[in-house]
């Protein structure tokens, strides 16, 4: 049985449930939670993705994060993604609310974030490395690098306005 995904109408209501599947291959909107991870010299924890993710593998990535469980509380989904993803269980604050959709996705996320030394643990294989940047070294590995442009366009702009990564 698939993984099941709650499907959200253009004004973000729920207007089904469909398989996880069918939601990636019709690009259904849907809901996602999003956690950026700083230290405490407020620089940002960056991942690249497993390649065997099923949208955008081997990409970095601003944030853990993913697709919400039917039913599950935004919060409850950030927490247990940051879990799942960095092996991390720590207190999460609110840190923005966005959408994004491109050929690949369409997504109403609610984006936390989470302080936080590490160490971090690559519990369920979706991460494959790790590393803590400034806003400098962000920049350049930007420049080099392809990133997942949904927390780049709901988690980057709140960082950014907030001062993080310094």
């Amino acid at each position: 049985m698939p993984e099941l995904v709650e499907i959200l109408g253009p004004d973000g209501t729920i207007v089904g449930v469909v398989g996880r599947p069918s939601m990636r291959r019709n690009r259904l909107r849907h809901r996602a939670a999003f956690v950026a991870v700083v230290d405490r010299s407020n620089r940002l924890l960056v991942h690249r993705r497993s390649d065997d993710k099923d949208v955008w593998p081997g990409r970095w990535d601003i944030a853990a994060g993913g697709v919400c469980n039917v039913g599950e509380a935004w919060q409850a989904a950030a927490e247990r993604e940051l879990l799942e993803e960095l092996g991390l269980c720590v207190p999460l604050e609110h840190l923005a609310v966005g959408a994004f959709a491109d050929d690949a996705v369409d997504v109403v996320g609610v984006a936390f974030l989470a302080r936080s030394d590490g160490p971090v643990h690559f519990g369920d294989g979706e991460v494959v490395e790790a590393r803590w940047v400034d806003a400098a070294e962000l920049t350049a590995l930007r420049a080099t690098e392809v990133f997942c442009p949904d927390s780049i366009a709901i988690v980057l702009p709140a960082l950014i306005e907030g001062g993080l990564p310094a």
